[in-house]
């Protein structure tokens, strides 16, 4: 049996859930202190909602959302901007050998339940329920 055989198709490890973890909450704090020196970043209201490392830790995608689902592009672009100086931040805080590649995407979570909701008070759907 292969050594590693047992993480094949499994969910993430738990230091990759901790790291995760680790990044989500020190961005989540740096924007919410407005410690980027980028007065359009610090002028927007950024959830930082999860964070999913690689296997190697040396990438982390972040799942962010701006307050009210709106100016979703700026957010990211200003982001991206802005990763050298987020990057360090997590880096500072974080004792891993190499401070992850931050890759910034838009949390869809909330539209997704937003659909799945109104499907469900379709007719159609309430009809078949009942059936």
């Amino acid at each position: 049996m292969a050594k590693n055989s047992h993480f094949s198709g499994a969910g993430p490890s738990q230091r990759q859930l901790r790291v995760g973890e680790l990044i989500r909450r020190t961005l989540a704090d740096v924007l919410n202190r407005g410690d980027v020196h980028d007065p359009d970043l610090n002028r927007m209201s950024i959830t930082v909602s999860e964070v999913r490392t690689s296997p190697d830790l040396k990438i982390a995608t972040v799942y962010v959302l701006p307050l009210g689902g709106d100016n979703r592009e700026a957010a990211i672009a200003a982001l991206k901007t802005n990763k050298g100086e987020l990057r360090r931040a997590v880096s500072k805080n974080m004792a891993l050998k190499y401070a992850p590649d931050l890759r910034f995407v838009i949390d869809e979570t909330f539209d997704r339940m937003d659909d799945t909701r109104r499907l469900f008070e379709s007719d159609t759907v309430k009809r078949d329920l009942e059936d």
